[in-house]
């Protein structure tokens, strides 16, 4: 069953469906074919979808895309799905063409009067889908002409991204929940595979979902086992993942933090004799492109990426996906091991790691955010009136990037509102005080993700089972070990099932108010803070101090 968490606010009434609309039974033929059932996963998303805004945290090839599709045509109303990459937009167009449904997307990658065109098709209902980016969604001209379209359902796919890509660097995302607004208040649906307890509230918040349904099915992948290793050095490193590539057959992705170490593994690894490709966002588009249609299409079994190379790769056949350092955070890396094994076949994950490592994920997660003085242009710019974020550009001779980040800045601490298609700056919104506000919110927000990256080394340092810490960091409850990870191999891993405190829990520290736990093992216990993040603490001393306690005591 999945666990179900609904938020607060009230339920907008459903437009009625149009005359298109097509029955649920015949629907789903059509979408998974005649044999074709629907999954459990599936099936909960759809019900109550007409009623409740909704967030689906299913694994990888629970069939997301599936649950949309048939949503559309039931209701006989378009469907505007946002998706974080053109790979993904170009593979979902695909797919629901395949099912007979009229899709297009509207992309930086297509001509400007293709996109118009697309657009138009849209509100003339002459599309079932309309596929964007979330830059694309936020600019005036197209959400000025999608509020005349009938549009039943927004879709977030790959939602985590509003929490991991939102602050920084894809901003637009901080400004969906204005768009719901002036596309008239469809229904939004969320979908990930992967998503903590922080990440699910911070989707359900920034979208502004209204009483919204959180439902989160099984993350397990029992078929993936899993591993780390730590090193001495870089050379150490390199050599062994390089020795793991070599020693397993099949196809497989290696992922590296920075592009010029996918470079040097690429080398490396021709050298021993197994050739890779090379993927990264500072190879030309088409490269990028040709790379992985040719490791999709089975032209080529190894791939060297930064994680860049993520979303939208669905081969079943690959056997491993190795790390050559962390991944940023625990749902990044969750994400990224499970693209390996999708055909149900046995799959391994390894992150091998030098502790000096983590230094690069700790300054990347430091830093960001607008500086001072552009927070303080915006603002002067709004006391001339409400503006358009393309007339606020404008006015502060800045590019439309820097607003959007400055933006999403200024509303988290609601010193700017929308009215429509206009921002306003608040009535109290004295730019010194606004300025603070902002750096005491981005201060949380910074020891939020520090803290997802020493939760990374706990993964990585733990002699416990690790899909245990995987999946209770991902709100299951996963008392036993798991027999398919490399602590269960050795012997190390506990049982916890007596355990004082359990995932999901809501308890209070004297000091950091009110957290929930997220992760339990033998002796430590992991709970998240809204201002601290994730914090790691002995068990033993918990019990015995009464330094944390429920809730409700």
């Amino acid at each position: 069953m999945p666990h179900t968490t609904p938020s607060s606010g009230p339920a907008s009434a459903p437009r009625p469906r149009s005359a298109a609309a097509t029955p649920v039974d015949a629907a789903t033929r059509q979408v998974l074919g005649a044999d074709g059932e629907l999954r459990q996963a599936q099936r909960d998303a759809l019900d109550g979808l007409v009623e409740h805004d909704t967030l689906l945290v299913a694994r990888s090839g629970a069939g997301k895309t599936a649950v949309y599709a048939i949503a559309t045509l039931v209701a006989g109303r378009l469907t505007v799905v946002v998706s974080p990459l053109l790979a993904l937009q170009r593979d979902q167009v695909a797919a629901l063409s395949a099912a007979g449904l009229r899709a297009r997307a509207v992309s930086s990658a297509v001509p400007a009067g293709a996109q118009r065109a697309a657009v138009r098709a849209a509100v003339d209902r002459e599309l079932d889908v309309l596929l964007l980016g979330p830059e694309q969604l936020t600019r005036s001209a197209v959400i000025d002409a999608l509020e005349d379209a009938d549009v039943g359902l927004l879709v977030v796919d790959e939602a985590h991204c509003v929490s991991e890509w939102g602050h920084d660097f894809r901003p637009d995302y901080l400004h969906l929940g204005a768009a719901v607004e002036r596309l008239g208040g469809p229904r939004v649906l969320a979908l990930t595979a992967t998503a903590s307890h922080h990440t699910r509230q911070e989707v359900v918040e920034r979208l502004g979902m209204v009483d919204a349904r959180v439902l989160v099915h099984d993350a397990d992948r029992p078929n993936i086992h899993l591993a780390a290793r730590t090193a001495a050095t870089v050379a150490e490193r390199d050599a062994a993942v390089v020795g793991a590539v070599v020693s397993t057959e099949g196809a497989g992705i290696v992922y590296a933090q920075t592009r010029a170490h996918v470079e040097e593994l690429a080398v490396l690894l021709e050298e021993a004799g197994r050739p890779a490709l090379v993927y990264h966002a500072g190879l030309p588009a088409r490269e990028r492109t040709h790379a992985q249609d040719l490791f999709l299409g089975g032209g080529a079994d190894l791939v060297v990426a930064t994680s860049a190379f993520g979303m939208g790769v669905d081969r079943p056949d690959v056997r491993f996906v190795v790390h050559a350092g962390p991944p940023p955070s625990l749902d990044a890396y969750y994400q990224e091991v499970g693209r390996a094994g999708r055909d149900g076949e046995p799959a391994h994950a390894l992150l091998v790691y030098r502790p000096d490592d983590f230094g690069l994920n700790r300054y990347l997660r430091s830093g960001g955010g607008s500086r001072p003085s552009t927070l303080r242009a915006v603002l002067a710019a709004l006391v001339d009136g409400p503006a358009t974020r393309a007339q606020l550009a404008q006015r502060c001779a800045l590019s439309d990037r820097t607003v959007s980040r400055a933006l999403g800045a200024l509303l988290q601490v609601a010193a700017v509102r929308h009215e429509g298609e206009r921002l306003v700056a608040a009535d109290d919104s004295d730019p010194g005080t606004v300025v603070e506000a902002v750096e005491r919110d981005r201060a949380r927000l910074r020891a939020v993700d520090l803290s997802r990256v020493e939760l990374v080394r706990s993964y990585a340092d733990t002699a416990d089972c690790r899909r245990r810490l995987l999946l209770e960091l991902l709100g299951e409850d996963h008392p036993q070990r798991c027999g398919a990870c490399d602590s269960c191999d050795r012997g190390t891993s506990l049982d916890v099932g007596r355990a004082s405190f359990r995932p999901g829990q809501l308890v209070r520290h004297a000091e950091w108010g009110e957290g929930t736990v997220t992760v339990v093992e033998a002796e430590r216990v992991t709970v998240l803070f809204a201002d601290r993040g994730y914090v790691t603490l002995d068990s033993t001393l918990v019990v015995e101090s009464g330094l944390v306690t429920p809730a409700s005591a």
